[in-house]
């Protein structure tokens, strides 16, 4: 760990990192990024982001640079520590390394987290920016890092108020592309439910037995795929385990539980925009005017 750091500390310990890790006589092992990936995780998320970040091995080559806001710290500074992960790929000559960059921002830091960011980012690769809990619309620091960010990560399960928060994260969509995980577990259900049509025209209710966010974001996106108010009856349960669309099943035809490993890597794969997603999305401030 290196106290009070500065970028060119970051940068240089980049470089002998990368020149520890290669032994006289041994291939150069390549540092093979095809994004940077930027993580805002606040101290409660912590051990999941860390969790979620091991479990994506070698699937996205990158240099992932997390976040770690400390707004407490009477300090105005950065901590930073500089790692090398490397994986084999068919044989040592093909050992692919990222570099992980793990930055406490302390005191004042916190709110200006972009001019940390942007000397690190990799040029000429899109930066995906997962951002862990709720997203603090209007602060500096998520205004910030959506600037410089082509593709924004949140999970509206992680949020206290997800119907509010929608409101709010619809006013990003002309500014970075955004992702759901919680809308990205919805996909099986969404599918099958897809398949009821053409006799689900005129539906007028929906019951879902699940998590509420799944649940409301059924609800809003079959609405605005109908194009009409369909009244949502919910069922609490830990995961989706029933849809029913006045009174017809819905039975998804694939169904995997997915780690949050799994569900990030999903999430990296993706530079379109989902128009479906962001329809669903903004008809929570339209169903409130």
């Amino acid at each position: 760990m290196i106290e009070n750091a500065t970028i060119r500390d970051v940068e240089r310990e980049l470089g002998e990192l990368r020149a520890a890790s290669t032994k006289p006589g041994e291939h150069p092992r390549l540092r093979t990024s095809v994004m940077t990936l930027l993580a805002w995780v606040p101290e409660r998320w912590v051990g999941a982001a860390t969790d979620t970040l091991a479990g994506l091995a070698e699937r996205h080559p990158s240099r992932t640079i997390l976040l770690f806001p400390n707004r407490d710290d009477e300090r105005d500074a950065l901590d930073v520590e500089v790692d090398l992960r490397c994986f084999l790929r068919g044989g040592e000559e093909h050992e692919i390394c990222s570099e992980v960059i793990a930055i406490r921002l302390c005191g004042r830091r916190v709110s200006a987290p972009a001019t940390v960011v942007e000397p690190l980012l990799v040029p000429d690769l899109p930066v995906f920016l997962r951002w862990r809990g709720e997203c603090p619309f209007g602060s500096p620091e998520l205004e910030e890092l959506v600037e410089v960010t082509d593709r924004l990560i949140v999970d509206s399960s992680e949020w206290p108020h997800p119907d509010s928060g929608y409101e709010r994260l619809a006013e990003l969509f002309d500014r970075a592309v955004v992702s759901d995980i919680a809308w990205a577990r919805t996909g099986p259900w969404r599918e099958a439910v897809a398949v009821l049509w053409p006799g689900i025209a005129e539906a007028s209710a929906i019951r879902v037995a699940g998590p509420q966010v799944e649940a409301l974001l059924l609800a809003r996106w079959l609405s605005a795929r109908l194009g009409h108010e369909v009244q949502l009856e919910h069922e609490p349960a830990g995961e989706v385990e029933l849809v029913e669309v006045d009174g017809k099943q819905a039975a998804p035809v694939r169904f995997e539980r997915l780690s949050s490993s799994d569900l990030l890597s999903e999430q990296l794969e993706i530079f379109s925009r989902d128009r479906a997603y962001e329809e669903a999305i903004r008809s929570f401030s339209l169903e409130r005017t």
